[in-house]
């Protein structure tokens, strides 16, 4: 499930493949930007911002979001595509890459001086360089009557978590997902543990939480329902959760996950 850490290892590979190159065609495949050519401009920078994508040229930025099921894929010119053509959403090529991106959730082309603006309600990024872990918590206790789950959901609030991490911290700070922010003891350690277990899964193929790199012993309780807790082997439960109004880009339920033992 694409969250911060996804995003910003795509942005990691792009800025490899792109950054500093000339394009030599670029293929917008999404009716608002089908016009758009950017063949000709040189990419600057590629930079991830929570779960947004940004390609800069020295006039436009190609902003993506992966949502669910989007991915890039870069490749070497003529190489086969991994994904039928009708999934791509951007296809742009250099003199020595391709980079498509394939059943992105939005992506969209913007003048280059409007990108900040386009982003300006993110809360602090959990990898950017300018963390602001005060402020992230600042935006947190706004909401005490806020389910700490749909709270730390909220991209307004600090970006870049998913529900997979979102779950995974519930866990590990002994909170049921549906407990009010108001409610939880100290917001300032779920923000420093969130920003530490995003760190730590940053530049690994595989995320883990638990400590052990091994299939079915990575996650705590993330779609583990039905199935005993590591910790305490207690069954381990599912159920949903709503979102706040206008919480950007998450979906209107969230599934969560918990254990009943660990979790009070």
């Amino acid at each position: 499930m694409p969250e911060g850490d996804t995003v910003y290892q795509a942005a990691a590979r792009l800025r490899s493949a792109l950054a500093g190159e000339m394009l030599t065609r670029t293929d917008f495949r999404v009716p608002a930007s089908a016009t758009v050519d950017l063949a000709g401009e040189r990419v600057d920078e590629v930079l991830a911002r929570g779960k947004h994508l940004l390609i800069r040229t020295p006039t436009r930025t190609v902003h993506s979001h992966l949502k669910m099921e989007g991915e890039w894929r870069v490749l070497a010119p003529g190489e086969r595509w991994p994904k039928p053509a009708h999934l791509a959403r951007v296809v742009l090529e250099t003199g020595r890459s391709v980079a498509i991106g394939f059943e992105l959730g939005l992506v969209e082309v913007l003048l280059r001086a409007d990108d900040e603006q386009a982003l300006a309600s993110l809360g602090p990024d959990l990898l950017g360089p300018d963390w602001d872990a005060e402020e992230a918590v600042r935006r947190l206790a706004a909401g005490p009557s806020t389910p700490i789950a749909v709270a730390l959901l909220d991209q307004r609030n600090l970006a870049g978590l998913g529900n997979v991490y979102v779950n995974e911290l519930c866990f590990l700070r002994g909170i049921r997902p549906d407990r009010l922010v108001g409610e939880v003891p100290d917001l300032a350690a779920v923000v420093a543990l969130a920003r530490r277990l995003i760190t730590a899964n940053r530049d690994r193929p595989a995320r883990v939480t638990t400590g052990v790199d091994r299939r079915g012993r990575r996650l705590w309780v993330y779609g583990r329902a039905g199935a005993p807790c590591l910790r305490c082997g207690t069954t381990i439960e599912r159920g949903a959760l709503g979102r706040e109004a206008n919480a950007g880009d998450d979906p209107r339920e969230r599934v969560v996950f918990w254990c009943p033992n660990c979790q009070r």
